[in-house]
């Protein structure tokens, strides 16, 4: 019952959280990579040992290339992403990526995506985004049919969307910061990342919904009448250790593989380690509070 009878103040932490994603997304913008803008993906295998970032990005600079991204890949890789490349850095590629002193090098890959294609895929990502609320919306929804009361079945899919609206803001916000800060780039693996933050929060806050669904059941068939909001604190509780360890659990395994993990997949991490930390902060914190805001809305409205 804590975090209901004090919802007053995760509430205004959820503003100000959402307020900051906002104005960075709005100051910043979010930096895009190869996959939204076109560009050239290249992989680069050195027989023997790779050389040193810093000795790579020299050559790299020193033959013209601006903006691009240079990550280490497996033990002997490199993956290079870059703007569309002239005809003489095409051509002299394997002596920029080979420089004075370095092992041989091969190109293993060496993609062109168009700003075209770019394109494209950047209003799928879109469509992508809106479909999964949409769809998460109708399904909440559909399975809540039958709890119409104090609360309609639709206010849970509701709420449930907004609090996943957070969930995407937060962690976009944090990386147009990112951007800004250290010129890190979203990709198509950002996207994937945030629709897998999708699924992961809404079935923590199914969860305590499908909780507080129960205890409303248990209350009607015992005809016991109780405040919605000791029903809604009730069913929090119920699950509160169990959302926490398996959020826990989980961001520690992220923790590990944005540390030791490949510098591929490293941002990829930290994506969906602030996804899952913001996600379980709106199931315990959001959600459920702003459920019982919305029944007491509900009472207020009818005297």
């Amino acid at each position: 019952m804590f975090i209901v009878k004090h919802r007053n103040v995760f509430f205004a932490i959820s503003a100000l959280l959402t307020l900051a994603a906002i104005a960075s997304i709005g100051v910043f913008g979010l930096k895009l990579g190869l996959d939204f803008t076109g560009g050239t993906l290249i992989q680069a295998t050195y027989e023997g040992g790779r050389p040193a970032p810093e000795v790579l990005t020299r050559s790299l600079d020193a033959a013209g290339l601006k903006g691009y991204s240079l990550r280490e890949a497996n033990t002997e890789d490199y993956i290079l992403r870059a703007g569309n490349l002239t005809p003489e850095v095409r051509e002299n590629l394997p002596a920029i990526l080979s420089p004075e002193g370095s092992n041989p090098v091969s190109i293993g890959q060496l993609t062109e995506v168009g700003p075209t294609i770019g394109l494209e895929l950047r209003n799928k990502a879109l469509v992508a985004l809106g479909l999964v609320l949409l769809c998460i919306l109708l399904f909440i929804a559909f399975a809540f049919r039958k709890v119409s009361q104090p609360v309609s079945s639709w206010r849970y899919g509701l709420i449930a969307l907004l609090t996943l609206c957070f969930d995407v803001i937060v962690p976009v916000g944090f990386f147009a910061f990112l951007g800004y800060a250290v010129g890190v780039q979203v990709d198509a693996l950002f996207v994937t990342a945030v629709l897998t933050i999708l699924g992961y929060s809404v079935h923590d806050t199914i969860v305590v919904f499908d909780r507080t669904r129960e205890n409303l059941r248990i209350n009607h068939d015992r005809n016991r009448k109780e405040d919605f909001a000791e029903t809604a604190g009730r069913a929090l509780s119920q699950t509160l250790v169990r959302s926490t360890n398996t959020s826990l659990t989980t961001a520690l395994v992220l923790m590990v593989l944005f540390v030791l993990g490949p510098e591929s997949t490293k941002y990829f991490a930290l994506t969906l380690l602030v996804g899952i930390i913001t996600g379980t902060f709106s199931s315990i914190f959001l959600a459920t509070p702003l459920l019982v805001t919305v029944e007491k809305w509900r009472k207020s409205g009818k005297k």
